[in-house]
């Protein structure tokens, strides 16, 4: 494809749904899985007319721009229009994950300055019940579904939590059906038919368009803006690596969650270059593959391993390129893996098979790709090359250091912070360490934090560890621990349903038998990965945990990271006792 045409100016987001309509009014845009194994279709027309609605709302709210309007809900179509919408407004959207606590909601909601709030399900208004008292400021809550019943959701949450009854009122009186907020934008547009247009064209490519919150180990997430110029660039940088290999129309399958930049990014890419998308979720969308034939799919590397795992037992490579085929469609031109460094041997296997996967590095605060490897240009060992207007170095440390219109300038309202991800000269620290190869390309190698220094005076990079037990089903969660000792030692947690199937139910059922089998699973696995390691690095100990990690007990981000500090503090006993065993 001839990306030219995408390339003669940066505009907001939204701009590219109203760019279509001229050629794609009628044509679907999304296609949303119905019971009956159909697909119910969401034209472009529809679309464009949802956000210019919902952005006339806004508006009409007194929302300015520069302004900030939250989205807390699962992936829905709605939950593109209702963010589309406060940029065409002027706004900043601040998406905030899905799996968040109340208290996580409602850090970020009352630290991002939200005015509004779009939110989905009962379970997610509840938590904002929950957090009433901090809702203050949030003047509307527009339900993204109208079979959301607020009032008993409100009523159940007042009974939950008597000592808010009040604060829950004064929230409930703001909410909003997303069927009457639309019905006011459009008698809005019925008088002034231009005014979400003229708010379109009036925005500052400088002004913030998105403010991410990073879900750091330890401490509140940061809030990261992004201006408008900042995931401009980057999308054009993006177009100018890959686009002459993807086709305009393109069809994809799209699963990613929205509240993260690859899934946000994944859907404005179809805005532009008029993907038909059909929407999926974590737990079908592999089984979705063959029916819907996609030809560009993006994906975390846990599903890259899953479909390699269907393909690499078969016994030739006409077999394994076939098998390849029927699970994924046949038709892939384009793949893309991010979030976390894929193995080598799957890009290796898919490469063999004809289907290229195409892995770059990242952060958030860089809207947020740094490198890319290049459909005519790649090595799967690294995570490629500089993108046009990136400039990259690497510090005395090999801490990797960029510069690009695509970086943003700050944390909100976090002078401290800023100040701390910065050189004296204006570089961001990726907090990344790596290295360049012969040929140019940069390899991570290296996290600059969480380094455990041993006693031996070895520093040891414990998720360069960890990331080892990634495939494992067996384990859920796998922690090294050992700052300062003779030898590392890890918490282990099971995934119980693999365990008991390994186990069998009748050890299963004997306490003492199950656990001296789950201990010698446990072992044999940790025994494979130290035949990976150095000595120094090796897991000497470990202990099996009772206590699963999760979001509500604080032991996990929003996003699903492991709080490394938390998960040190609360199981320092178990940890500590492996050293006391001598």
């Amino acid at each position: 494809m001839d990306v030219t045409p995408y390339l003669q100016k940066i505009e907001p987001a939204p701009v590219a749904v109203f760019n279509r309509l001229e050629t794609h009014r009628d044509k679907p845009r999304f296609l949303l899985p119905r019971a009956d194994g159909q697909w119910t279709p969401v034209t472009w027309g529809q679309f464009a007319t949802e956000i210019e609605e919902l952005g006339a709302y806004l508006i009409g709210r007194g929302i300015v721009h520069r302004d900030r309007g939250a989205v807390f809900a699962p992936n829905r179509v709605e939950w593109m229009s209702a963010a589309l919408a406060i940029e065409a407004a002027g706004g900043v959207m601040v998406p905030v994950y899905p799996a968040s606590t109340a208290e996580q909601a409602a850090y970020v909601i009352e630290h991002s300055d939200a005015r509004v709030v779009f939110v989905d399900t009962a379970p997610l208004l509840a938590k904002l019940y929950a957090a009433a008292a901090s809702m203050a400021a949030v003047e509307a809550v527009v339900l993204l579904d109208d079979a959301v019943d607020a009032a008993a959701v409100a009523e159940q949450s007042s009974a939950k939590h008597p000592a808010l009854a009040s604060a829950i009122s004064a929230l409930r009186e703001r909410v909003v059906r997303f069927s009457d907020a639309r019905s006011k934008g459009r008698a809005l547009l019925e008088k002034d038919p231009e005014m979400v247009r003229r708010s379109m064209a009036a925005i500052d490519l400088d002004a913030p368009a998105v403010m991410l919150y990073t879900s750091g180990t330890t401490g509140n997430p940061k809030g990261v803006p992004l201006t408008h110029n900042n995931v401009g660039f980057n999308g054009r940088d993006w177009l100018v690596c890959n686009g002459p290999v993807i086709d305009e129309g393109g069809v994809d399958v799209l699963w990613l969650p929205f509240s993260h930049i690859f899934g946000f990014g994944e859907a404005c890419l179809g805005n532009t270059l008029g993907f038909t998308t059909y929407m999926s979720d974590p737990a079908t969308v592999l089984s979705r593959l063959p029916e819907v034939k996609p030809t560009i799919f993006m994906s975390v590397p846990a599903y890259w391993e899953k479909i390699a795992m269907a393909v690499m037992n078969e016994p030739d490579a006409d077999a394994k390129r076939a098998k390849l085929a029927a699970v994924t469609g046949g038709r892939l031109q384009f793949c893309l893996s991010g979030g976390a460094g894929l193995k080598r041997e799957v890009k290796e296997l898919f490469h063999a098979c004809g289907v290229l996967i195409i892995e770059g590095y990242g952060l958030t605060e860089c809207s947020p790709t740094l490198t890319l490897n290049r459909p005519d240009r790649f090595r799967f060992d690294s995570v490629g090359v500089a993108l046009p207007s990136v400039e990259l170095k690497l510090a005395e440390d090999g801490e990797i250091l960029a510069k690009g219109a695509n970086v943003f300038a700050g944390y909100h309202k976090d002078p401290e912070a800023t100040r701390g991800a910065f050189t004296d000269d204006g570089w961001f620290k990726t907090g990344d360490v790596g290295r360049w190869t012969e040929d140019g390309f940069l390899q991570i190698i290296d996290r600059k934090k969480d380094i455990l220094v041993t006693a031996g005076g070895k520093n040891v990079p414990p998720v360069n560890i960890e990331i080892r037990f990634a495939d494992e089903p067996l384990f859920t969660h796998v922690v090294v621990y050992g700052d300062g000792k003779r030898f590392l030692t890890a918490g282990v947690w099971i995934n119980e349903a693999i365990a008991r199937s390994l186990v069998g139910d009748g050890a299963w059922s004997d306490p003492s038998a199950r656990e001296s089998a789950l201990r010698t699973l446990v072992q044999e696995r940790v025994d494979r990965v130290n035949a990976q390691l150095a000595n120094y690095e090796s897991i000497k100990k470990f202990v099996i945990m009772p206590t699963a990690l999760t979001v509500e007990g604080g032991m996990l981000t929003a996003s699903l990271k492991v709080r490394r500090k938390k998960v040190y503090e609360a199981f320092r006993g178990q940890f500590e006792a492996l050293y006391e065993q001598g």
